[in-house]
């Protein structure tokens, strides 16, 4: 194109017949079509040409830097639409928040913290926790208030290595089998887990710690109003409970990624296993009052089958309801 330019620039200046150098390009240009090879320009004619070639030099440029043609400019402008687009979407759409360490969407909620006798939970969870390895297990366990899920009278023994009673002849677990039962559970965000037996609540609270999608069913009214309250105060607000027979599940909810049961059955409800999912695990105490009980892993795999897996002695109170009748 400068060629172009520059063979214009001669033709005016010199007023004569195209050169050599310039007739090859003469045939080819749509600039130059317009004029005969023997042609002369009068002085009019030069300074009109003059200044057409000299305009030439500026836009040919400007057209050369511009891409091949408007091919650039319509990249420019879809670039600009998708960037429009995105922008759009970033204030209005539902974006998942990714996480880095897993790479895969992660789920906020509303999680209380409480620093009130925050060193006793910690020196709890390093000199109990004995074989528990879940690093988010051992977090929930240090940041839920165990004090504030028992009778004040019991408070001062709240972080000790061994159950408590909430009254009604029911317990609160001991802090070592709340973290070994919930990390045999294996739950992320957004895994759905049954709890039968909520006594104080305190066990549903750790749960919440994993996963905004914890339900919990108790039998006896006064614990369940009793734990309901405490939910709402302490700001466990994603947490569902209801009062009922915890052998018959809660089936309008169901199926359930994980189901936990805090009191000793004769065997495992079938209700129960019918409202596991496919992959999902199960984790309950079976035994008699006076008999030695077990605490049974109950997996389904995908296919819909299911095992049962001793894991250790236990002691627990037993289940109350259609278990007793």
């Amino acid at each position: 194109m400068y060629i172009l330019g520059y063979t214009l620039f001669q033709f005016a200046c010199q007023g004569s017949t195209l050169s050599p150098f310039a007739r090859p390009f003469a045939n080819r240009s749509t600039f130059t079509q317009p004029f005969h090879p023997e042609s002369r320009l009068d002085s009019n004619n030069k300074k009109r040409y003059l200044t057409f070639t000299f305009t030439l030099l500026l836009v040919i440029p400007a057209f050369a830097c511009d891409g091949s043609g408007g091919e650039n400019r319509r990249a420019r402008q879809d670039l600009q639409q998708v960037n429009g687009n995105a922008q759009a979407e970033t204030i209005t759409g539902n974006i998942p928040r990714v996480d880095p360490e897993t790479g895969g969407s992660s789920i906020s909620w509303q999680q209380p913290r409480f620093d009130e006798r925050r060193k006793e939970r910690e020196a709890m969870v390093n000199s109990q926790m004995r074989d528990i390895r879940n690093e988010k297990v051992l977090a929930a366990m240090t940041s839920v208030p165990r004090h504030l899920f028992v009778p004040p009278d019991m408070r001062r023994h709240a972080y000790k290595d061994h159950p408590l009673p909430i009254g009604h002849g029911q317990t609160i677990s001991q802090p070592y089998i709340v973290a070994m039962m919930t990390e045999v559970l294996g739950l992320e965000p957004g895994k759905k887990v049954l709890e039968i037996g909520t006594g104080s609540g305190y066990q549903a609270a750790v749960l919440s710690e994993l996963t905004p999608e914890v339900y919990t069913i108790e039998v006896i009214e006064t614990l369940a109003e009793q734990a309901r309250k405490r939910f709402e105060e302490l700001g466990y607000t994603t947490i569902r409970s209801r009062t009922g027979d915890g052998y018959f599940g809660w089936e309008e909810q169901a199926p359930f990624d994980a189901i936990i049961v805090t009191c000793a059955a004769g065997h495992v409800p079938p209700p129960l296993i019918k409202q596991l999912a496919l992959g999902g695990r199960m984790v309950i105490p079976v035994g008699g009052v006076y008999a030695i009980q077990r605490l049974i892993l109950v997996t389904s795999d995908n296919e819909g089958r299911v095992e049962h897996r001793d894991l250790i002695p236990v002691r627990f109170v037993p289940m109350i309801g259609h278990e007793n009748r």
